[in-house]
């Protein structure tokens, strides 16, 4: 059996600046995508030359509009697909924006962790609930 190079791929768990109740946003990938239906932390592929940090902000600048400060690292995790094995790196991450603009994802929520369905997450994600949850 032949090694895989990981795709990095980094993801936010996106909170919104003085938020007392902490919610997080999770998106819905759109049915032009892969996992199409499926919730997830949004985020996508670290480009070279780009950190993991800069990766995350122009993701999120490109799929839903916004500006965030990418907090401390929450975790990594690899995750084979049928096609190629990815290496998820999750940050927190904040936002003082209230308006999204989804491109990619076709509706998002700001919930609280434990009101997350693992059922609905992407497999890719959903090992980062219980880090998010402080388990």
């Amino acid at each position: 059996m032949t090694e895989k190079t990981p795709v990095v791929v980094v993801a936010a768990v996106i909170r919104r600046f003085a938020d007392p109740e902490k919610r997080i946003l999770i998106v819905r990938r759109g049915p032009e995508q892969s996992g199409a239906g499926f919730w997830e932390f949004p985020g996508g592929k670290v480009e070279m030359d780009e950190s993991s940090e800069q990766a995350l902000q122009r993701e999120i600048e490109e799929e839903l509009g916004i500006a965030i400060r990418v907090g401390d690292f929450i975790g990594e995790e690899d995750f084979l697909y049928p096609t190629k094995l990815i290496r998820l790196r999750v940050y927190w991450a904040e936002t003082q924006e209230r308006d999204l603009v989804l491109t990619e994802h076709d509706a998002f929520r700001w919930c609280l962790p434990e009101e997350i369905s693992l059922s609905d997450l992407s497999e890719a994600d959903r090992p980062f609930v219980g880090k998010i949850l402080g388990k």
